[in-house]
């Protein structure tokens, strides 16, 4: 308002000024001073030459014409005058309606589309007029509550990630208990095998325990990610039990190194994640699985690898990515949460992991290594 009143007051004075110039310019080029004088002069020598008539009938004519000319001269002030005030209201006008009117026209509509659930079309302002602070205000306030609805959005899709990895998470132990179930239904194991496979299945039935406390714990707190508890342990030795307890279809190669590796992690979310692979690999490649163990100062190596197909490489990019499935799936049902599952375990214990074709398809985890 301050800026408004600043322009009208200064735009006043403009106007004041021609204005002003208006009426001297028109005085002077209507001055008939020199002529009123010459008249007089001619009046006072007529009286002194006793022609007292002629020079009353002179005076008249002289201040008739006098009044005539003050009142041209008023008229056209006033035309003036009326001219300039009337082009001083439309510029008024033109700047409220230009300053005031119409952004606040335009204020009014945004805020119906607001309303409305509009929130992606931006309020166009410029700083510089009476509304530039307010409609940068509003603007800002459209945006977060844009944010504040991408955010939400992205909170149901990690409910439902976590709810869809976990669901998925369970299939690989009751895939595991079930094969053993049948082995010793069609009485394929030995008798001295049974109490292994007793003691498989039950380490299954509490994975699966665990997986179900999770998706309970998930739906009380809203949980956004997994929870990782991790404990010192022995690599080597963890993989070997693992590996031997998938090993159900002799299909797994694992040579166990000889040094020892002592990891920082959570040892169900790493049984979860290598499960993962093996299961991915029978599924897809249904080949030999190679597992390889390597290490350095820093890292522990921990490398799958079948002799099936591989992935397409157009695939590769998006391998580990959340419900992706690749074009060589040949009608296998899942739910393109195998990969991401294990990169996220893997990551979440400081880790990473690569993938790549090598006469078959080949993941290597990398996890970094204990230090006391």
């Amino acid at each position: 308002m301050k800026k408004l009143v600043s322009a009208v007051i200064a735009f006043a004075l403009v106007i004041i000024g021609i204005t002003t110039g208006f009426v001297i310019e028109h005085g002077n080029s209507h001055d008939k001073t020199g002529e009123y004088a010459v008249e007089l002069n001619e009046i006072e020598r007529l009286i002194e030459q006793g022609d007292t008539d002629t020079a009353i009938i002179r005076t008249k004519q002289m201040r008739e014409a006098m009044r005539t000319e003050n009142a041209d001269n008023i008229n056209i002030s006033i035309i003036i005058m009326g001219s300039i005030c009337l082009i001083f209201l439309l510029s008024v006008g033109g700047y409220c309606y230009f300053t005031v009117i119409r952004p606040f026209g335009r204020l009014t509509g945004f805020a119906e589309r607001v309303a409305q659930g509009d929130l992606e079309t931006p309020l166009e302002y410029e700083r510089t007029n009476l509304f530039g602070k307010f409609t940068w205000a509003f603007d800002s306030m459209r945006k977060e509550i844009l944010r504040a609805r991408t955010c939400e959005q992205e909170a149901i899709e990690n409910n439902k990630t976590v709810i869809a990895s976990l669901s998925h998470d369970i299939k690989t132990p009751i895939s595991t208990v079930r094969a053993y179930a049948e082995a010793m239904e069609m009485g394929m194991s030995r008798a001295e095998d049974r109490e292994k496979y007793v003691s498989v299945i039950i380490r299954k039935c509490d994975e699966v325990a665990q997986l179900t406390e999770d998706i309970l714990a998930h739906s009380l707190s809203d949980l956004d990610k997994l929870r990782m508890h991790p404990e010192v342990f022995e690599l080597n030795g963890f993989l070997e039990d693992l590996l031997a307890d998938l090993n159900t279809q002799n299909d797994i190669i694992f040579e166990k190194p000889s040094y020892t590796i002592y990891m920082n992690a959570d040892r169900n979310r790493l049984s979860q994640a290598v499960e993962n692979l093996i299961t991915n690999a029978r599924k897809y490649a249904g080949t030999n699985i190679d597992v390889h163990i390597n290490c350095d100062e820093n890292n522990a190596y921990i490398t799958f690898h079948d002799s099936g197909e591989g992935v397409p490489d157009e695939d590769m990019p998006f391998i580990f990515g959340k419900f992706y499935r690749g074009k060589n799936t040949n009608g296998e049902k899942g739910s393109g949460l195998g990969l991401f599952i294990v990169k996220y375990i893997v990551c979440q214990s400081g880790g990473d992991v690569r993938a790549r074709n090598n006469n078959g398809f080949e993941v290597t985890l990398t996890l970094p290594v204990y230090e006391e």
